[in-house]
């Protein structure tokens, strides 16, 4: 596996990226959750953070989701080689069928969310789309474009 030789500044700056990518997509998922667009029961941040904890409010889940999110924004800061469109879309892809076959059986929504209904399918792919080119376009506001040149890249 590669790893981006990165100044810790740039490290700052990708976890920056991850927290700034969780806030504008809870800035669109949780409106979409309160008012009824979104067939998901409850965010699947919370309904995560309630299945380790218990009974908590939703600020607890969108920390979970926070963390969750700056984790695979880190990932992709560091390790693509190159931080492109295509590439942010395969990691939100892998991240949905993640979130399909792992995390909505795990809270009791069955695999693919079918035991709350199949627009869960859809439901849940349409904010990973958004981290994707919120990532992207982050990344490519945050960090200069010869920051993804090969010869700043080093074996690992």
């Amino acid at each position: 596996m590669k790893l981006r030789r990165m100044a810790i500044q740039d490290y700052a700056r990708a976890v920056g990226v991850g927290i700034a990518t969780g806030v504008l997509l809870s800035l669109i998922v949780v409106p979409a959750s309160k008012t009824g667009i979104s067939p998901l029961p409850k965010p699947l941040g919370l309904a995560f953070a309630q299945l380790l904890l218990g009974k908590v409010p939703l600020p607890v889940g969108l920390l979970f989701h926070l963390a969750y999110v700056t984790f695979w924004s880190v990932v992709y800061a560091v390790f693509f080689k190159r931080r492109t469109l295509l590439n942010s879309l395969w990691l939100a892809l892998g991240l949905w069928l993640l979130v399909l076959v792992f995390f909505f059986p795990l809270v009791g929504w069955g695999i693919f969310g079918l035991n709350i209904g199949p627009k869960l399918i859809i439901a849940s792919l349409i904010p990973h789309f958004l981290f994707a080119v919120i990532l992207w376009g982050l990344c490519r506001w945050v960090f200069p474009t010869h920051s993804t040149s090969n010869k700043q890249m080093i074996q690992k």
